[in-house]
Protein backbone atom coordinates (compact mmCIF):
# COMPACT_ATOMS: atom_id res chain seq x y z
CA UNK A 1 0.00 0.00 0.00
CA UNK A 2 1.23 3.40 -0.37
CA UNK A 3 1.97 5.15 2.92
CA UNK A 4 0.59 8.19 4.19
CA UNK A 5 -0.74 10.13 7.28
CA UNK A 6 -4.23 10.53 7.95
CA UNK A 7 -3.95 14.05 5.98
CA UNK A 8 -3.19 12.76 2.74
CA UNK A 9 -5.07 9.17 2.19
CA UNK A 10 -7.95 10.89 0.61
CA UNK A 11 -10.39 11.34 3.83
CA UNK A 12 -13.95 12.73 2.82
CA UNK A 13 -16.55 13.76 4.69
CA UNK A 14 -19.20 11.86 5.86
CA UNK A 15 -21.39 9.51 9.07
CA UNK A 16 -18.44 8.90 11.33
CA UNK A 17 -18.92 5.68 13.34
CA UNK A 18 -16.51 3.94 15.94
CA UNK A 19 -16.14 0.72 17.16
CA UNK A 20 -14.14 -0.11 20.29
CA UNK A 21 -14.02 -2.53 22.87
CA UNK A 22 -17.51 -3.02 24.73
CA UNK A 23 -17.67 -1.92 28.41
CA UNK A 24 -18.15 -5.95 28.94
CA UNK A 25 -15.22 -6.81 27.44
CA UNK A 26 -13.26 -4.30 29.34
CA UNK A 27 -14.39 -5.10 32.76
CA UNK A 28 -13.69 -9.34 31.97
CA UNK A 29 -10.04 -8.20 30.59
CA UNK A 30 -10.00 -6.21 34.16
CA UNK A 31 -10.29 -9.85 36.39
CA UNK A 32 -8.07 -11.74 33.66
CA UNK A 33 -4.76 -13.59 35.37
CA UNK A 34 -1.94 -12.95 34.10
CA UNK A 35 -0.78 -14.94 30.91
CA UNK A 36 2.70 -16.52 31.01
CA UNK A 37 3.58 -16.00 27.93
CA UNK A 38 5.98 -12.72 28.07
CA UNK A 39 5.92 -9.77 25.77
CA UNK A 40 8.37 -9.72 22.95
CA UNK A 41 11.42 -7.73 23.39
CA UNK A 42 10.25 -5.53 20.94
CA UNK A 43 6.96 -4.74 22.73
CA UNK A 44 8.55 -4.21 25.74
CA UNK A 45 10.66 -1.85 23.69
CA UNK A 46 8.45 0.14 22.47
CA UNK A 47 6.69 0.21 25.41
CA UNK A 48 9.20 1.02 27.78
CA UNK A 49 10.21 4.00 25.48
CA UNK A 50 6.76 4.88 25.27
CA UNK A 51 6.84 5.69 29.03
CA UNK A 52 10.25 6.93 29.44
CA UNK A 53 9.15 10.06 26.41
CA UNK A 54 6.37 10.41 28.16
CA UNK A 55 7.85 10.70 32.19
CA UNK A 56 10.38 13.40 29.78
CA UNK A 57 6.73 15.25 29.31
CA UNK A 58 5.97 14.59 26.01
CA UNK A 59 3.21 12.73 24.77
CA UNK A 60 4.19 11.47 21.41
CA UNK A 61 1.94 8.97 19.22
CA UNK A 62 2.87 6.27 17.64
CA UNK A 63 0.24 4.49 15.85
CA UNK A 64 -0.23 2.37 12.47
CA UNK A 65 -2.53 1.82 10.72
CA UNK A 66 -4.78 0.94 7.69
CA UNK A 67 -7.62 2.93 5.60
CA UNK A 68 -9.51 1.21 2.69
CA UNK A 69 -12.91 1.04 0.99
CA UNK A 70 -16.23 -0.33 0.80
CA UNK A 71 -18.66 0.07 -2.16
CA UNK A 72 -21.83 1.75 -1.10
CA UNK A 73 -23.27 2.26 2.19
CA UNK A 74 -21.97 -0.21 4.54
CA UNK A 75 -23.94 -2.62 6.21
CA UNK A 76 -22.90 -1.55 9.95
CA UNK A 77 -24.53 -4.52 10.97
CA UNK A 78 -22.22 -7.02 8.81
CA UNK A 79 -19.29 -5.12 8.87
CA UNK A 80 -19.12 -5.11 13.25
CA UNK A 81 -19.42 -8.97 12.22
CA UNK A 82 -16.78 -8.48 9.85
CA UNK A 83 -14.49 -6.42 12.17
CA UNK A 84 -15.54 -8.57 15.45
CA UNK A 85 -14.26 -11.77 13.59
CA UNK A 86 -11.15 -10.63 12.19
CA UNK A 87 -10.51 -9.27 15.43
CA UNK A 88 -10.51 -12.54 17.61
CA UNK A 89 -8.40 -14.45 14.53
CA UNK A 90 -5.56 -12.81 15.88
CA UNK A 91 -4.58 -13.45 19.71
CA UNK A 92 -2.70 -10.20 19.92
CA UNK A 93 -5.61 -7.78 19.19
CA UNK A 94 -7.28 -9.35 22.37
CA UNK A 95 -3.87 -9.14 24.65
CA UNK A 96 -2.40 -6.47 26.41
CA UNK A 97 0.20 -5.32 29.44
CA UNK A 98 -0.38 -4.45 32.94
CA UNK A 99 2.47 -3.01 35.27
CA UNK A 100 3.63 -5.13 38.54
CA UNK A 101 6.43 -2.94 39.63
CA UNK A 102 8.78 -2.72 37.00
CA UNK A 103 7.48 -5.66 35.00
CA UNK A 104 5.39 -5.88 31.85
CA UNK A 105 2.77 -8.48 32.57
CA UNK A 106 0.96 -10.04 29.88
CA UNK A 107 -2.98 -10.79 30.08
CA UNK A 108 -5.17 -12.01 27.38
CA UNK A 109 -8.91 -12.58 26.81
CA UNK A 110 -10.60 -15.58 25.86
CA UNK A 111 -12.30 -15.37 22.04
CA UNK A 112 -15.61 -15.35 23.62
CA UNK A 113 -15.30 -12.83 26.23
CA UNK A 114 -14.47 -10.28 22.87
CA UNK A 115 -17.58 -7.74 22.15
CA UNK A 116 -17.24 -4.73 20.15
CA UNK A 117 -19.40 -1.09 21.02
CA UNK A 118 -20.26 0.96 18.33
CA UNK A 119 -21.11 4.71 18.41
CA UNK A 120 -22.14 6.76 15.50
CA UNK A 121 -20.05 10.21 16.39
CA UNK A 122 -21.95 12.39 14.08
CA UNK A 123 -22.01 13.79 10.21
CA UNK A 124 -18.88 15.82 9.04
CA UNK A 125 -19.31 18.03 6.12
CA UNK A 126 -15.63 19.58 6.36
CA UNK A 127 -13.04 16.96 5.29
CA UNK A 128 -10.48 18.94 7.27
CA UNK A 129 -12.38 18.67 10.73
CA UNK A 130 -13.35 15.10 10.12
CA UNK A 131 -9.13 14.76 9.98
CA UNK A 132 -8.71 16.94 12.67
CA UNK A 133 -10.75 14.83 15.04
CA UNK A 134 -9.79 11.35 13.81
CA UNK A 135 -6.06 12.20 14.34
CA UNK A 136 -7.14 13.55 18.29
CA UNK A 137 -9.57 10.43 18.30
CA UNK A 138 -7.09 7.59 17.16
CA UNK A 139 -4.08 9.30 19.62
CA UNK A 140 -6.04 8.79 22.60
CA UNK A 141 -7.77 4.86 21.05
CA UNK A 142 -4.22 3.68 20.49
CA UNK A 143 -2.01 4.97 23.33
CA UNK A 144 0.82 2.51 23.51
CA UNK A 145 0.11 3.06 27.31
CA UNK A 146 -3.20 2.13 27.62
CA UNK A 147 -5.76 -1.22 26.92
CA UNK A 148 -7.45 -1.44 24.98
CA UNK A 149 -5.05 0.13 22.25
CA UNK A 150 -6.95 -0.04 18.89
CA UNK A 151 -9.97 1.41 17.11
CA UNK A 152 -12.18 0.90 13.69
CA UNK A 153 -14.42 3.44 12.59
CA UNK A 154 -15.76 3.70 9.02
CA UNK A 155 -16.98 7.18 7.69
CA UNK A 156 -20.26 6.23 5.96
CA UNK A 157 -21.03 8.17 2.56
CA UNK A 158 -24.16 6.92 -0.55
CA UNK A 159 -20.74 6.03 -2.60
CA UNK A 160 -18.47 4.11 -0.64
CA UNK A 161 -17.77 4.03 3.03
CA UNK A 162 -14.24 4.36 4.36
CA UNK A 163 -13.10 2.33 7.14
CA UNK A 164 -9.91 3.01 9.62
CA UNK A 165 -8.17 0.39 11.41
CA UNK A 166 -5.89 1.74 13.82
CA UNK A 167 -3.48 0.38 16.30
CA UNK A 168 -0.49 1.07 18.79
CA UNK A 169 2.47 -0.75 17.04
CA UNK A 170 2.69 -3.30 19.51
CA UNK A 171 0.15 -5.27 18.03
CA UNK A 172 0.69 -4.67 13.99
CA UNK A 173 3.86 -4.57 11.53
CA UNK A 174 3.48 -3.56 7.94
CA UNK A 175 2.91 -6.93 6.91
CA UNK A 176 -0.27 -6.90 9.10
CA UNK A 177 -1.24 -3.77 7.80
CA UNK A 178 -1.25 -5.10 3.67
CA UNK A 179 -3.27 -8.01 4.35
CA UNK A 180 -6.36 -6.12 6.33
CA UNK A 181 -8.18 -4.53 3.58
CA UNK A 182 -8.98 -7.51 1.65
CA UNK A 183 -9.33 -10.15 4.74
CA UNK A 184 -12.06 -7.45 5.46
CA UNK A 185 -13.53 -7.20 2.49
CA UNK A 186 -13.86 -11.29 2.47
CA UNK A 187 -15.46 -11.02 5.92
CA UNK A 188 -17.98 -8.41 5.16
CA UNK A 189 -19.02 -9.33 1.66
CA UNK A 190 -19.31 -13.21 3.87
CA UNK A 191 -22.39 -11.40 6.29
CA UNK A 192 -23.63 -9.14 3.46
CA UNK A 193 -24.25 -12.38 0.94
CA UNK A 194 -24.90 -15.00 4.07
CA UNK A 195 -22.40 -17.19 2.69
CA UNK A 196 -20.41 -19.24 5.66
CA UNK A 197 -17.07 -17.50 6.50
CA UNK A 198 -13.41 -19.09 5.39
CA UNK A 199 -10.16 -18.85 6.05
CA UNK A 200 -7.98 -21.34 8.34
CA UNK A 201 -6.74 -20.71 12.05
CA UNK A 202 -3.89 -18.55 12.06
CA UNK A 203 -0.52 -18.84 14.10
CA UNK A 204 -0.82 -16.40 17.17
CA UNK A 205 1.63 -13.77 17.66
CA UNK A 206 1.43 -14.18 21.28
CA UNK A 207 3.08 -17.53 20.67
CA UNK A 208 5.64 -16.07 18.61
CA UNK A 209 6.70 -13.84 21.45
CA UNK A 210 6.84 -16.90 23.88
CA UNK A 211 9.11 -18.54 21.65
CA UNK A 212 11.15 -16.16 20.27
CA UNK A 213 11.87 -14.57 23.56
CA UNK A 214 13.12 -18.31 25.05
CA UNK A 215 15.26 -18.08 22.24
CA UNK A 216 17.02 -14.73 22.82
CA UNK A 217 17.17 -15.69 27.01
CA UNK A 218 19.09 -18.50 26.06
CA UNK A 219 22.22 -16.48 24.50
CA UNK A 220 24.50 -14.24 27.04
CA UNK A 221 27.03 -11.63 26.85
CA UNK A 222 29.44 -14.23 25.43
CA UNK A 223 27.46 -15.06 22.01
CA UNK A 224 29.01 -13.84 18.94
CA UNK A 225 26.12 -11.67 17.60
CA UNK A 226 26.56 -9.97 21.20
CA UNK A 227 29.90 -9.25 19.98
CA UNK A 228 29.10 -8.51 16.70
CA UNK A 229 26.60 -5.40 17.95
CA UNK A 230 29.38 -4.51 20.10
CA UNK A 231 31.45 -3.87 17.73
CA UNK A 232 29.75 -2.39 15.40
CA UNK A 233 28.08 -0.11 17.73
CA UNK A 234 31.49 1.06 18.91
CA UNK A 235 32.09 2.36 15.89
CA UNK A 236 29.33 4.51 15.54
CA UNK A 237 31.05 6.38 18.83
CA UNK A 238 28.46 4.14 21.12
CA UNK A 239 24.92 4.95 19.80
CA UNK A 240 22.79 3.49 17.34
CA UNK A 241 23.08 5.04 13.85
CA UNK A 242 22.06 7.98 12.86
CA UNK A 243 21.02 9.13 9.63
CA UNK A 244 24.33 10.11 8.20
CA UNK A 245 23.41 13.73 6.90
CA UNK A 246 23.07 17.06 8.72
CA UNK A 247 19.22 17.50 10.44
CA UNK A 248 20.02 21.00 11.68
CA UNK A 249 19.38 19.45 15.65
CA UNK A 250 21.40 20.29 18.48
CA UNK A 251 22.33 17.72 21.33
CA UNK A 252 20.61 18.43 24.57
CA UNK A 253 17.72 20.47 22.93
CA UNK A 254 13.87 19.31 23.00
CA UNK A 255 12.42 16.49 20.59
CA UNK A 256 11.55 18.14 17.76
CA UNK A 257 8.12 17.48 15.69
CA UNK A 258 8.16 15.86 12.28
CA UNK A 259 7.05 15.77 8.52
CA UNK A 260 6.52 13.37 6.63
CA UNK A 261 7.02 13.05 2.87
CA UNK A 262 5.58 10.78 0.63
CA UNK A 263 5.88 10.50 -3.44
CA UNK A 264 6.16 7.96 -6.34
CA UNK A 265 9.96 7.01 -7.27
CA UNK A 266 9.39 5.19 -10.53
CA UNK A 267 7.10 3.75 -12.10
CA UNK A 268 6.23 0.09 -12.76
CA UNK A 269 8.06 -0.25 -15.74
CA UNK A 270 10.96 1.56 -14.02
CA UNK A 271 10.56 -0.45 -10.88
CA UNK A 272 10.78 -3.46 -12.71
CA UNK A 273 14.14 -2.26 -14.48
CA UNK A 274 15.80 -1.28 -11.70
CA UNK A 275 15.11 -4.51 -10.11
CA UNK A 276 16.66 -6.12 -13.10
CA UNK A 277 19.56 -4.01 -12.72
CA UNK A 278 20.03 -5.23 -8.88
CA UNK A 279 18.67 -8.99 -8.98
CA UNK A 280 22.17 -10.72 -9.46
CA UNK A 281 23.55 -8.92 -6.59
CA UNK A 282 19.97 -9.80 -4.30
CA UNK A 283 17.23 -7.20 -5.47
CA UNK A 284 15.86 -4.14 -5.10
CA UNK A 285 16.65 -4.47 -1.08
CA UNK A 286 20.21 -4.23 -1.68
CA UNK A 287 20.21 -1.72 -4.89
CA UNK A 288 18.11 0.88 -2.12
CA UNK A 289 20.64 0.21 0.09
CA UNK A 290 23.81 0.71 -2.36
CA UNK A 291 22.07 3.79 -3.90
CA UNK A 292 21.66 5.48 -0.12
CA UNK A 293 25.43 4.78 0.48
CA UNK A 294 26.33 6.90 -2.61
CA UNK A 295 24.21 9.65 -2.04
CA UNK A 296 24.67 10.16 1.77
CA UNK A 297 28.40 10.01 1.38
CA UNK A 298 28.14 12.98 -0.99
CA UNK A 299 25.55 14.89 1.23
CA UNK A 300 27.67 14.13 4.70
CA UNK A 301 31.38 12.67 3.54
CA UNK A 302 31.37 10.20 6.04
CA UNK A 303 33.39 7.40 4.59
CA UNK A 304 30.58 4.76 5.96
CA UNK A 305 27.42 4.48 5.63
CA UNK A 306 26.10 2.45 8.82
CA UNK A 307 22.74 1.31 9.45
CA UNK A 308 20.49 -1.05 10.26
CA UNK A 309 18.14 -2.81 8.10
CA UNK A 310 14.52 -4.20 9.18
CA UNK A 311 13.71 -7.71 8.18
CA UNK A 312 10.51 -9.82 9.03
CA UNK A 313 10.73 -13.06 11.62
CA UNK A 314 8.22 -14.96 10.06
CA UNK A 315 10.72 -17.85 9.63
CA UNK A 316 7.36 -20.67 9.89
CA UNK A 317 4.61 -20.83 7.79
CA UNK A 318 2.61 -20.51 10.94
CA UNK A 319 3.47 -16.81 10.86
CA UNK A 320 2.92 -15.92 7.40
CA UNK A 321 -0.99 -14.49 8.03
CA UNK A 322 -0.53 -13.93 11.69
CA UNK A 323 -1.05 -10.19 12.59
CA UNK A 324 1.78 -9.24 14.91
CA UNK A 325 5.30 -7.07 14.93
CA UNK A 326 7.58 -9.48 13.15
CA UNK A 327 10.67 -7.69 12.40
CA UNK A 328 14.30 -7.75 13.85
CA UNK A 329 17.21 -5.59 12.65
CA UNK A 330 20.42 -6.39 11.16
CA UNK A 331 23.64 -3.78 11.26
CA UNK A 332 25.08 -2.91 8.37
CA UNK A 333 28.55 -0.97 7.68
CA UNK A 334 29.19 -0.11 4.05
CA UNK A 335 32.84 1.83 2.80
CA UNK A 336 32.21 4.72 0.25
CA UNK A 337 32.56 3.07 -3.39
CA UNK A 338 33.25 4.77 -6.48
CA UNK A 339 30.35 3.44 -8.08
CA UNK A 340 26.89 1.97 -8.18
CA UNK A 341 28.60 -1.36 -9.03
CA UNK A 342 31.18 -0.95 -6.10
CA UNK A 343 28.20 -0.09 -3.37
CA UNK A 344 26.04 -3.22 -4.81
CA UNK A 345 28.92 -5.38 -4.32
CA UNK A 346 29.76 -4.18 -0.57
CA UNK A 347 26.05 -4.27 0.80
CA UNK A 348 25.40 -7.70 -0.75
CA UNK A 349 28.44 -8.66 1.50
CA UNK A 350 27.13 -6.66 4.94
CA UNK A 351 23.87 -8.16 4.41
CA UNK A 352 24.96 -11.58 3.99
CA UNK A 353 26.86 -11.71 7.03
CA UNK A 354 24.54 -10.11 9.00
CA UNK A 355 21.14 -10.55 7.91
CA UNK A 356 21.12 -13.45 10.53
CA UNK A 357 21.74 -11.10 13.46
CA UNK A 358 18.20 -9.88 12.94
CA UNK A 359 16.95 -13.07 14.52
CA UNK A 360 17.95 -11.94 18.25
CA UNK A 361 16.12 -8.88 19.46
CA UNK A 362 18.14 -5.95 19.34
CA UNK A 363 16.54 -4.49 22.64
CA UNK A 364 18.01 -8.39 24.56
CA UNK A 365 21.82 -7.36 22.90
CA UNK A 366 21.72 -3.84 23.99
CA UNK A 367 20.16 -5.08 27.51
CA UNK A 368 23.33 -7.80 27.56
CA UNK A 369 26.11 -4.76 26.28
CA UNK A 370 25.08 -3.59 29.98
CA UNK A 371 25.01 -0.18 28.04
CA UNK A 372 22.56 3.09 29.47
CA UNK A 373 20.50 3.09 26.08
CA UNK A 374 17.55 5.33 27.87
CA UNK A 375 15.23 6.13 24.74
CA UNK A 376 14.21 9.97 24.68
CA UNK A 377 13.10 9.24 20.75
CA UNK A 378 10.36 6.79 19.66
CA UNK A 379 12.65 5.11 16.76
CA UNK A 380 16.34 4.32 18.41
CA UNK A 381 17.87 4.78 14.91
CA UNK A 382 17.05 5.74 11.34
CA UNK A 383 15.96 2.80 8.80
CA UNK A 384 15.78 2.42 5.17
CA UNK A 385 13.13 0.02 4.37
CA UNK A 386 12.26 -2.18 1.27
CA UNK A 387 9.04 -4.15 1.17
CA UNK A 388 7.90 -6.04 -2.29
CA UNK A 389 3.76 -5.80 -1.44
CA UNK A 390 2.69 -6.84 -4.89
CA UNK A 391 2.20 -10.46 -3.77
CA UNK A 392 0.16 -9.53 -0.60
CA UNK A 393 -3.90 -10.53 -1.74
CA UNK A 394 -6.05 -7.50 -3.01
CA UNK A 395 -2.86 -5.49 -3.64
CA UNK A 396 -4.03 -5.29 -7.58
CA UNK A 397 -7.24 -3.06 -5.84
CA UNK A 398 -5.33 -1.22 -3.83
CA UNK A 399 -5.90 1.94 -5.98
CA UNK A 400 -9.48 1.09 -6.66
CA UNK A 401 -10.03 0.48 -3.10
CA UNK A 402 -8.23 3.53 -1.88
CA UNK A 403 -6.07 1.65 0.28
CA UNK A 404 -3.70 3.23 2.31
CA UNK A 405 -0.99 1.86 5.06
CA UNK A 406 -1.09 4.70 8.17
CA UNK A 407 1.66 6.30 9.97
CA UNK A 408 1.59 8.88 12.78
CA UNK A 409 3.90 11.79 12.47
CA UNK A 410 4.49 13.58 15.41
CA UNK A 411 8.00 13.68 17.19
CA UNK A 412 11.51 12.41 16.47
CA UNK A 413 15.02 12.92 15.75
CA UNK A 414 15.36 10.07 13.42
CA UNK A 415 14.91 9.57 9.48
CA UNK A 416 12.85 6.57 8.90
CA UNK A 417 12.36 5.66 5.01
CA UNK A 418 9.85 3.07 3.77
CA UNK A 419 9.81 2.08 -0.11
CA UNK A 420 7.10 0.09 -1.47
CA UNK A 421 6.90 -1.78 -4.45
CA UNK A 422 3.34 -1.76 -5.63
CA UNK A 423 1.79 -2.97 -9.11
CA UNK A 424 1.99 0.97 -10.17
CA UNK A 425 5.81 1.39 -9.06
CA UNK A 426 7.95 2.30 -6.36
CA UNK A 427 6.19 4.71 -3.63
CA UNK A 428 8.62 6.10 -0.83
CA UNK A 429 7.96 7.71 2.56
CA UNK A 430 10.40 9.24 4.47
CA UNK A 431 9.67 10.75 8.26
CA UNK A 432 12.41 13.76 9.03
CA UNK A 433 12.73 16.22 11.59
CA UNK A 434 11.02 18.98 11.01
CA UNK A 435 13.58 21.49 10.82
CA UNK A 436 14.91 23.41 7.42
CA UNK A 437 18.21 21.51 7.09
CA UNK A 438 16.54 18.30 7.62
CA UNK A 439 13.53 19.06 4.90
CA UNK A 440 16.63 20.62 2.60
CA UNK A 441 18.98 17.16 2.92
CA UNK A 442 15.77 15.13 2.89
CA UNK A 443 14.75 16.56 0.01
CA UNK A 444 18.32 16.26 -1.74
CA UNK A 445 18.61 12.72 -0.51
CA UNK A 446 15.08 11.78 -1.96
CA UNK A 447 15.83 13.32 -5.43
CA UNK A 448 18.93 12.10 -5.73
CA UNK A 449 17.68 8.42 -4.83
CA UNK A 450 15.26 9.25 -7.87
CA UNK A 451 17.55 10.17 -10.25
CA UNK A 452 20.45 7.23 -9.49
CA UNK A 453 17.79 4.58 -9.25
CA UNK A 454 16.45 5.59 -12.89
CA UNK A 455 19.83 5.89 -13.77
CA UNK A 456 21.71 2.75 -13.41
CA UNK A 457 18.09 0.82 -14.65
CA UNK A 458 18.51 2.88 -17.73
CA UNK A 459 21.51 0.84 -19.20
CA UNK A 460 22.59 -2.75 -18.37
CA UNK A 461 26.00 -1.63 -19.18
CA UNK A 462 26.15 1.59 -16.87
CA UNK A 463 29.22 2.38 -14.74
CA UNK A 464 27.90 5.21 -12.63
CA UNK A 465 28.39 8.53 -12.22
CA UNK A 466 28.06 10.75 -9.54
CA UNK A 467 24.30 10.90 -8.87
CA UNK A 468 22.39 14.65 -9.44
CA UNK A 469 22.05 16.25 -5.72
CA UNK A 470 21.12 19.47 -6.74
Amino acid sequence: MRISDIQRCEVRPGRLVEWTFSPATITAASALPADPRPPAYIQESHVRTARSVRADGLFVPTWLGTAFDLPGRADLDALEQALRHWTVRHETLRSGFRWAGDELRRFTLPEQDVSLHREVIGDFTDANALVRYMQDRFDVAADALGWPNHIYAAVVRDDATSVYAVFDHTNVDAYSLQRIPEEIHELYTAGVTGRPIAGAAVGSYVDFCEQERANADGIDDTHAIVARWRAFISRCDGRLPQFPVDLGLRPGTALPAQKLMCEPLLDADGAAAFEKRCRPHGGSLVGLLAATSLIVHELGGHPYYRTVVPFHTRLKPAWSDSVGWYVGGAPIEVPAARDFDGALTAVRAELRANRALARIPLARVLRLLGADFRPTSPDLYSIVSYVDARPTPGSARWTERKAYGLIRVSYGDQVCVWVNRLHEGLWLACRYPDTDVAYKNVRRYVEGLRDLISSVSARDDLRVAEPALS
